[in-house]
């Protein structure tokens, strides 16, 4: 393996595991110690971790991590999360999504639906959709940002507002019971929240690995999403949090895409 793919994999399990030791890394992948520990040097002079005595975490706080390391993180999870978020459409709807990893695989899997039309602040999104035959496709305009390939700023906040969606799904980097859906960029989360304000039905895209993080600019609670797609059942103080906001959960990984009012994901 070389170190470029070696490193790509120990970002992945990092992500996956949080905090691993050089030793559980090393027998994961199948190398030596020195080599683990030269290839943490590599990725912490990059930004994207944080080591400590013995071993080392991504580094959330640091950095975010650029799109197209954050696109190969939890492939299965994402297509198991897109695949039971394909449930939520139906043919004639004005959908929306929002940047990220998670609604990219989603736009993937997007196909066989009749008279769909989309709105994006994301042109790989758009990008998918197109190549599943789809051509009512509004792109924001706005600034591009290159680490969530995301339009933002005015100008995509400004074609938000004249937009009505029956549906939006977006991702989060961060699901808190108390700071709620996070990014870490403040003009991403502003134009995350003009999508909400435009959307009837607002669906989150979320793998286990986002629960407890609380990125930088939080741009919604709890209370103000209707469904979480997710691909393992949260926490007992989490499950309890999402009954009382009276959310929708659906777990991507349970038979049938096990769906339920989190009052009764006990």
């Amino acid at each position: 393996m070389y170190p470029k793919e070696r490193q790509r994999v120990l970002l992945e399990l990092l992500a996956q595991h949080g905090f691993a030791s050089y030793r559980q890394l090393a027998e994961r992948l199948g190398v030596s110690e020195i080599t683990v520990r030269r290839d943490m040097k590599a990725l912490e002079a990059q930004g994207l971790v944080e080591t400590a005595f013995g071993g080392g975490q991504v580094a959330r706080a640091a950095r975010e991590l650029p799109y197209t390391d954050k696109r190969i993180l939890q492939i299965p999870e994402k297509i198991a999360i897109a695949k039971a978020a394909l449930r939520q459409i139906e043919s004639g709807m004005t959908i929306a999504i929002a940047a990220g990893t998670t609604t990219w695989v989603l736009a993937q899997h997007i196909a066989g639906f009749q008279n769909l039309t989309f709105l994006t602040n994301s042109v790989n999104v758009a990008t998918e959709l197109s190549k599943n035959g789809y051509r009512d496709i509004f792109l924001t305009g706005g600034q591009f940002r290159t680490p969530s390939d995301a339009l933002v700023g005015p100008v995509a906040e400004h074609m938000i507002r004249q937009f009505r969606a029956d549906i939006l799904f977006v991702g989060a980097s961060g699901l808190h019971v108390d700071h709620g859906l996070s990014t870490p960029n403040v003009l991403e989360a502003a134009v995350n929240r003009a999508m909400m304000e435009r959307a009837a039905r607002v669906v989150v895209l979320a793998d286990h690995t986002k629960w407890g993080v609380e990125s930088l600019m939080s741009f919604a609670k709890l209370s103000e999403i209707d469904a979480l797609i997710t691909d393992r059942w949260p926490g007992e103080a989490e499950a309890a949090a999402l009954a009382e906001c009276d959310v929708d959960l659906i777990v991507a990984d349970a038979p049938n895409a096990e769906s339920s009012k989190r009052g009764d994901a006990q």
